[in-house]
């Protein structure tokens, strides 16, 4: 039939009865879903507009990636919401179709959840292999695999500082229109085409001068990382980390104090390095650095927290991992 049935096992957000989301496949729309329909649902109907041979469906999804964090829930749950689908209908799993899926993934965030966001999630999720970093070329979606290369015992902590935050309240988006102003300022389609770093200079305005330096310093620490991991490099590859934060507090001031403080902690504690991750404005820090320092910094962290009033941090190990993919044996 084309009856679409959609159920989510351990998420509510907009959808508190925990009733599950009916549609059919002609009838999904952007409008009619909200929550988190409009990004499971959301994919479907995107995969329908793109011409794959679309038939009703029931899915079932449950997630562990804690929401509005930073650690791109979102798009784990579209990307493997694709790939499910595409397997029910009897579509092959390609790197042509993982291409495809990743602009699938992305119309679906924007035009039914309403998340102005870019691909760099939904291809890092499709495309990522476990042992590696992912280089992406956002100019022209060519990735790279890059071998995380690090001393033994270098790890990497995620701090979840529980501070949530949103794509779609509209800071995320303001970001991406300030810096579609400075191109169109200085003449360019996109602000990875300024060559020389004293052009932000020229701006008159000095929120988009910050804005431009920023991206430019930002686009110079990716090559500076890859050499680093390259390297097997723990000391440079954090000092990257620490001057991205600085960069995104001060320049393109999408920090917050709750992750600041991760980061100056962090620090104090001998870390390598520490930076916020994702969109800003709250959600999670990486910490980069040797496993004897992890305890003391997860001590330190908690106590600034403490300190402070806010909310108990929360703490995951980091590992680079495999993308999505089917998996035919769960255990």
């Amino acid at each position: 039939d084309d009856e679409v049935r959609i159920v989510c096992a351990d998420m509510t957000t907009g959808n508190p009865s925990g009733s599950p989301f009916v549609s059919t496949i002609g009838g999904l729309e952007p409008e009619a879903m909200t929550g988190w329909a409009a990004y499971a649902g959301g994919v479907v109907w995107a995969l329908r507009e793109h011409g794959l041979p679309a038939r009703g469906l029931n899915i079932a999804f449950a997630g562990e990636v804690p929401l509005g964090s930073g650690l791109s829930s979102s798009a784990a749950l579209e990307c493997s919401i694709a790939l499910a689908t595409c397997a029910a209908w009897g579509v092959p799993d390609t790197l042509a179709l993982r291409r495809d899926l990743v602009s699938a993934c992305v119309r679906a965030e924007q035009d039914v959840a309403g998340a102005p966001t870019g691909g760099m999630d939904q291809t890092v999720s499709l495309f990522g292999q476990a042992g590696h970093a992912l280089l992406i070329d956002c100019a022209s979606w060519q990735t790279t695999p890059v071998p995380w290369r690090l001393p033994d015992g270098v790890q990497l902590l995620v701090v979840d500082t529980r501070a949530s935050h949103a794509l779609v309240d509209g800071q995320y988006g303001s970001r991406r229109d300030e810096c579609a102003a400075a191109a169109r300022a200085l003449g360019v389609g996109s602000l990875r085409d300024v060559c020389d770093d004293d052009v932000p200079d020229t701006l008159v305005d000095p929120m988009l001068r910050r804005r431009v330096r920023h991206v430019l310093t930002e686009n110079n620490r990716v090559g500076t990382a890859v050499e680093a991991l390259t390297d097997s490099d723990p000391a440079r590859l954090g000092q990257t980390f620490a001057e991205s934060h600085a960069s995104m507090r001060d320049d393109f001031e999408i920090s917050c104090p709750q992750l600041d403080a991760v980061v100056e902690t962090a620090m104090s504690c001998a870390a390598y390095g520490a930076r916020m991750t994702g969109g800003g404005f709250g959600g999670c820090a990486i910490v980069l650095a040797d496993a004897d320092r992890i305890p003391r910094i997860r001590i330190a962290v908690d106590h600034a927290f403490r300190e402070r009033g806010w909310p108990e941090p929360g703490f995951l190990d980091a590992v680079a991992s495999e993308g999505a993919r089917r998996v035919t044996d769960p255990r």
